[in-house]
């Protein structure tokens, strides 16, 4: 199998994306707590609304660090892939949990849109704002992991949105101060929670196509019959499948014809070739091949197992 890893790197890594989560787990909690005594005495929908999005933040960071331990768990007989998609789950979870937050905040924002309150708006000026700073740190410790791991975008997302929503809180407090626009309360926890729905969606459709083993979008199956069917020897390349198990492995398999009856030595050399042409054009770290030789089975790129 082509490809090298470095597991001490992963490791080291590994340990420290632990520690920035748990970090913003413990910055999120007393968030949290300071805003529902807030949002309880000021009256303040949006300052609920924000505390609710951090106790989901809380949640999420806790499903994402559980899952970030679990990942680093050794395969075994009865895991033979050990925990490598808990990341991907964590992610799926914590997007659903990003719509339904969302839901009910719609939900609320009409019911007090209807009958509008006022508010303590100096409480919620300054609650919010200590918001925004503990967010801000943590939405910076996550940011270059949540580049490349679906799981710490989870996480990250649900942090940067609670940024922006704490930024929106701010704003309405303001408004609320200075012109009494009570109903802004209302109508920026109806923007928060739209914008939660929006990148909540797309997280949850991306965890959604791996944890179906779906094809990768950046995956072109008919490209690599193509590429594999001009090495030597080899007649044709069927029976394809193509999933990803995680952010660090893509896997392909597949059964290829050859036109001769070649020997066990003569396919490990074509077999190498197959692994670095699908590691270095397109990505694809994990090979597994079905070699035959005149068998009549059915020939078509993807066959219904």
């Amino acid at each position: 199998m082509s490809g090298s890893h470095s597991h001490n790197h992963t490791h080291h890594h590994g340990e420290l994306r632990g520690r920035n989560l748990l970090f913003s787990i413990f910055l999120n909690i007393l968030i949290t707590a300071a805003q529902v005594i807030g949002g309880v005495v000021s009256g303040s929908l949006a300052l609920l609304s924000d505390a609710l999005h951090n106790f989901s933040d809380v949640i999420s960071l806790v499903v994402s660090y559980v899952a970030n331990r679990l990942a680093k768990k050794e395969a075994s007989l009865q895991k033979t892939f050990g925990y490598k998609r808990a990341e991907i789950l964590a992610a799926f979870i914590n997007a659903s949990t990003l719509i339904i937050v969302a839901v009910l905040l719609i939900i609320e924002a009409i019911k007090r849109f209807q009958n509008p309150e006022a508010i303590e708006s100096n409480l919620v000026i300054w609650l919010s704002f200590i918001a925004i700073l503990a967010n801000g740190v943590s939405v910076l410790l996550l940011k270059k992991d949540a580049e490349a791991n679906m799981n710490m975008k989870s996480a990250y997302l649900h942090l940067f949105t609670d940024m922006l929503a704490s930024i929106a809180v701010l704003i309405g407090g303001l408004l609320m101060k200075y012109y009494q626009l009570f109903w802004v309360d209302s109508v920026l926890t109806l923007a928060i929670a739209i914008y939660l729905i929006w990148v909540g969606f797309d997280l949850l459709k991306s965890s959604t196509k791996v944890l179906m083993l779906f094809t990768p979008d950046s995956i072109p199956i008919k490209d690599i019959v193509i590429e594999i069917q001009k090495i030597n020897s080899i007649k044709n390349v069927h029976h394809i499948h193509v999933w990803q198990l995680n952010e660090d492995e893509v896997h392909f398999e597949a059964h290829i014809d050859f036109q001769d009856d070649i020997t066990l030595t003569q396919f490990d050399v074509i077999l190498n070739q197959v692994e670095a042409l699908l590691y270095h054009k397109f990505k694809i770290n994990h090979v597994n091949i079905q070699p035959e030789f005149g068998k009549s089975d059915v020939k078509d790129i993807i066959v219904q197992d």
